[in-house]
């Protein structure tokens, strides 16, 4: 194939797909609202149910779910006729993948997910399936058309049956008022958790380095050096009065001929700019951006606390 005729191949698979995306939007009935409220209104938790290429996608939507504030749980037919079926509880929902909805493993479960559960939704490309027969709900995943040359891989069909999780999922997120700092609360570890939720405190240098007004050049270069941030700040009574970058011994030495005599005092750069502990890292870097600075001050209820770094919060996703 030449370079032509990949990209005409990949234009084919995607809009026979994205035909099928479309057919499933205009397909959306009172069975998929019914769907949505049904979950939305489960005492227990989703449990999705697939085999195959459909328990690839129920995993998938079952991420997904977890993440947007629906309790859910993945289960295997294959594994679950084995003792896995202990899962599902009678306050709980089932979710069935099936796109024949005929599947050997997938018929020999019915009677327990039926069983087992409050309600058995299926999700099935044929609607005069077994499955679609046994279920309480029916979502019709049905496509003409698989993107496959050879109409035999999944792909169209489990393309519908993602977005159709998706669709589910989004209108729960709606139903529950879920924010921002709902996804945060399940994703701490993520960038978007940790821009939500990661406070300045998380992210303060083990090192701090502190010199007083009366602090000889001297100390104040071995303080500035040995804090790593090419920074000290300078702190009397408690109290903080100034910083002393790297940058301020650089100008000092352009213009000073003896040294000896300099102290802190003399090459102190006053009002730094400061963040109390308990801030959000977000807003620490908002004023590090805003001012092009490299480092800034930590307080404790108004007291020196430590230094963060812009290295530092870039590093752990924080924007």
């Amino acid at each position: 194939m030449d370079p032509k005729e990949i990209l005409f191949t990949a234009h084919q698979a995607l809009d026979i797909e994205i035909s099928e995306l479309t057919g499933l939007r205009n397909r959306l009935n009172d069975s998929f609202i019914k769907s949505v409220l049904t979950i939305n209104e489960v005492k227990g938790k989703l449990i999705v149910v697939g085999i195959g290429k459909s328990a690839h996608v129920a995993n998938k939507i079952v991420a997904t779910l977890n993440s947007t504030g629906t309790p859910s749980q993945f289960l295997h037919a294959a594994e679950a006729i084995h003792g896995d079926l202990g899962v599902i509880q009678k306050q709980d929902v089932v979710l069935c993948i099936s796109y024949s909805g005929n599947s050997p493993e997938i018929v020999n479960l019915l009677p327990f997910l039926k069983e087992y559960s409050s309600a058995l939704i299926a999700m099935t490309g044929n609607v005069e399936s077994k499955l679609a027969k046994a279920a309480d709900i029916v979502l019709n995943t049905h496509v003409d058309k698989e993107a496959c040359p050879n109409k035999l891989a999944p792909t169209s069909s489990t393309t519908v049956q993602m977005a159709l999780g998706d669709a589910l999922a989004i209108c729960l997120m709606e139903l529950k008022d879920f924010k921002e700092i709902d996804f945060a609360k399940f994703h701490p570890g993520g960038s978007l958790g940790k821009n939500l939720t990661a406070k300045v405190e998380q992210f303060v240098s083990n090192n701090k380095p502190e010199v007083t007004l009366e602090t000889s050049i001297r100390d104040v270069i071995i303080s500035v050096s040995g804090s790593k941030h090419g920074i000290t700040v300078v702190v009397e009574n408690g109290k903080i009065v100034g910083v002393i970058t790297d940058g301020d011994i650089r100008r000092m030495l352009l213009n000073q001929d003896d040294i000896s005599k300099v102290k802190a005092s003399d090459i102190i750069s006053k009002n730094p700019k400061t963040i109390d502990k308990n801030k959000l890292a977000k807003e620490a870097m908002q004023i590090l951006k805003e001012y092009n600075i490299g480092q800034l001050v930590v307080t404790d209820e108004e007291q020196y606390y430590g230094i963060i770094d812009i290295h530092k919060l870039l590093d752990e996703g924080i924007n």
